[in-house]
């Protein structure tokens, strides 16, 4: 057969390549984070453990785990960023030195929750030492208002009580 010889040129990908992730902050950090990425990382479902173990062991996700976990699992940045932001699990930043857990469920509500809960958010506004925030039933219904200091529970709280128990923290 004669005639023009066909040429095949390849095709081009449209839109950008994906952006290299940039290098982290913290190369030893980063290092943990693949560690703990590659030895669960055959676990059925393994961004979900990942990231509880990430937070176990670092106390929150850092921007720059994000990267290294997409690298490991072969997912993109917005498919871990999206899980990170999604649960409040996985909080993105670091704990603050104490953590108050308020129960704000109707059970806690109908024996005086809201007062014990403005109170504590008003002695620690603004303290980076203590995170006040609130849960949704502990299952202590009988007991409440109930709530978790540094993850201890605690029961028949009121603004006292909580005062009384948080004395020797940093105001």
């Amino acid at each position: 057969m004669t005639g023009p010889t066909e040429r095949w040129t390849p095709v081009r990908q449209r839109g950008p390549s994906p952006a290299p992730a940039p290098a982290p902050a913290d190369p030893e950090r980063a290092a943990s984070v693949r560690s703990i990425a590659e030895q669960l990382a055959g676990v059925r479902g393994p961004l979900l453990p990942i990231l509880h173990e990430v937070v176990e062991t670092h106390g929150h996700v850092h921007d720059d785990d994000v990267p290294v976990i997409a690298e490991v699992l072969n997912l993109s940045r917005a498919d871990v960023l999206g899980v990170v932001s999604f649960y409040h699990d996985f909080r993105r930043t670091p704990p603050a030195t104490h953590r108050v857990a308020l129960c704000r469920a109707e059970a806690c509500q109908a024996r005086g929750a809201e007062a014990t809960y403005a109170a504590a958010s008003d002695r620690w506004a603004g303290s980076t030492e203590v995170e006040v925030g609130e849960v949704f039933c502990l299952g202590n219904c009988a007991l409440g208002p109930s709530g978790t200091l540094d993850g201890t529970l605690h029961a028949r709280l009121t603004p006292d009580r909580l005062d009384a128990l948080t004395e020797e923290w940093v105001r």
